[in-house]
């Protein structure tokens, strides 16, 4: 079960500048960011690739030995049943690590292209406290609960 590979990017923080931190929209009534802010938000996102690169890889290792040793199960259909929910929940695993991973990077590519903290849908900013607790997020708190809301 071979998927598209992510293309990883790494952000160095010291590259982060004041004038990277002044570009980035803020949410009304929040300060503009800091530097260190921004820095900090940088290598939370670098660890949190590093990490999820590392999942990826294992999961997906342990998905390709299921799927190998479970050829030749048997012919007991609990056994069976057993390997397909296991196979599915390794799949579930999978997917869900590569969309994070994809979620870091593009957050780091944003920061890169000075377009985070900007809402994808209103353009007005997202927060920053919101940032600082979900760095990957995209949408401000009222274009969020709009969107759970359909």
């Amino acid at each position: 079960m071979n998927s598209p590979e992510v293309t990883i990017i790494v952000v160095d923080p010291a590259d982060v500048a004041a004038a990277d931190a002044r570009a980035l929209p803020v949410r009304a009534g929040d300060d503009a960011w800091k530097v260190a802010e921004l820095r900090g938000i940088v290598k939370t996102l670098n660890s949190d690739v590093e990490r999820l690169v590392g999942e990826v890889h294992d999961t997906q290792e342990e998905l390709d030995d299921l799927l190998h040793t479970s050829e030749g199960a048997g012919d007991d259909q609990a056994d069976a049943g057993s390997t397909a929910l296991e196979r599915e929940q390794e799949m579930s695993i999978v997917n869900n690590t590569r969309d994070m991973l994809e979620q870091s990077v593009e957050a780091l590519r944003r920061i890169q292209d000075h377009r985070f903290g900007a809402c994808v849908v209103c353009s007005e900013g997202i927060g920053k406290a919101r940032l600082q607790a979900f760095p990957r997020a995209t949408h401000c708190v009222t274009c969020k609960q709009r969107e759970e809301r359909r």
